[in-house]
């Protein structure tokens, strides 16, 4: 799941700072929630059900 998030904001991030052509804060923190969401993914790791 956090790999998927990662991903999506990621997508989002790079979209975002094509399509607006700015640098702000907001874009910034897409890729740093991005960034946690991966490493959330390798923390936690694949658990049984």
């Amino acid at each position: 799941m956090f790999l998927i998030l990662a991903v999506v904001l990621f997508v989002v991030w790079i979209a975002s700072f094509l399509v607006f052509k700015t640098a702000g804060i907001l874009i910034h923190l897409l890729l740093l929630f991005a960034i946690l969401s991966i490493i959330m993914h390798f923390i936690s790791g694949k658990r049984a059900v």
